[in-house]
């Protein structure tokens, strides 16, 4: 029973009391229920990060003097993910500039199995790091060139800025997507723009199919390890063939808890069908498939005969 302090109550100064407490009560209830919805969509998300704590501002500090070894120039920060700054084969400096990122990454949230993103507009904004993992500015997209999560985990996002006005305002060349294919054994680096740390590892073989929950991709790429045990933030992060500024694949998963085919818990499948897991286990995916999407005006354009992107 509630106790009022303070002279007697009108009826009506104690029915507004009580609507004020019923609407706080309604909107503490609201809240709780949103956190507790969020809470859980997050838990079923390939491998983001929880929102920054102090420990992770500390630890993203700690890694910033522990990716002394490797080189972030070209390297960007996403809001929830890693990714780069890409430029294809060929292309001139005049060319708006490229951005690339897992699918699962995408603004517009988890695409469908089967589904893909092609140019639609976007604002989302990358922060542009330096050799020494500084930020040294930001880039904001005009569109989102190409996204899908099918067979591969990728997004494309088209800048509204040149590879010209990025060099001359920041002093930052781009990666090189590479249009081969990546070998087995290929020493190899994943460098996370999210955490400020890198990995180094070598291509370890190649799955015919990575299932994860109700995605399936295809010849994956699978880390050898120790070395390459990556985590949450660092999806998106370009795969780079060691000593080089080649991109030959995007890193997007692993087997957090050793389970089997679930989310968060890829399975191997192999031609016959026989499925495997393994905790610890990550992976990335296929990049090179752009090339075989684009027109005269190095565009990606999905009617192209032999496209290998999902369309």
């Amino acid at each position: 029973m509630f106790k009022f302090r303070g002279p007697s109550w009108s009826l009506g100064s104690l029915l507004s009391s009580c609507l004020s407490l019923c609407l706080s009560s309604f909107s503490s209830l609201f809240l709780s229920l949103f956190i507790s919805v969020f809470s859980v969509a997050t838990a079923l998300a390939f491998p983001l990060p929880q929102p920054l704590t102090l420990k992770d501002r500390m630890q993203i500090e700690s890694n910033r003097g522990a990716g002394q070894d490797y080189d972030f120039e070209g390297i960007v920060a996403l809001s929830n993910c890693s990714g780069s700054l890409i430029q294809l084969e060929g292309a001139p400096d005049s060319d708006f500039a490229l951005i690339l990122t897992n699918g699962h990454c995408y603004e517009g949230g988890f695409s469908r199995p089967g589904t893909f993103v092609y140019g639609r507009p976007s604002q989302r904004n990358f922060s542009l790091l330096d050799s020494s993992a500084n930020r040294v500015g930001r880039v904001t997209a005009q569109v989102v060139v190409y996204s899908t999560m099918t067979d591969t985990d990728m997004t494309i996002y088209r800048l509204r800025e040149t590879y010209e006005q990025i060099k001359s305002k920041y002093g930052i060349r781009p990666l090189t997507l590479s249009s081969k294919r990546p070998q087995e054994r290929t020493p190899m680096q994943v460098i996370s723009g999210y955490w400020l740390r890198g990995y180094a590892c070598s291509v370890e073989t190649f799955v015919h199919q990575l299932r994860e929950d109700a995605w399936t991709f295809s010849d994956s790429i699978r880390y050898s390890q120790p070395g390459c045990d990556t985590i949450g933030g660092t999806s998106g992060s370009p795969i780079l063939a060691t000593g080089t500024r080649e991109v030959i694949g995007v890193n997007n998963t692993g087997n957090e808890s050793g389970e089997r085919c679930t989310m968060n818990n890829p399975c191997e499948v192999d031609e016959a069908g026989q499925v495997t897991f393994q905790k610890g286990t990550s992976y990335g995916q296929q990049t090179y498939w752009v090339y075989s999407c684009l027109n005269s005006s190095r565009e990606i354009d999905l009617s192209i005969p032999g496209c290998l992107l999902p369309h």
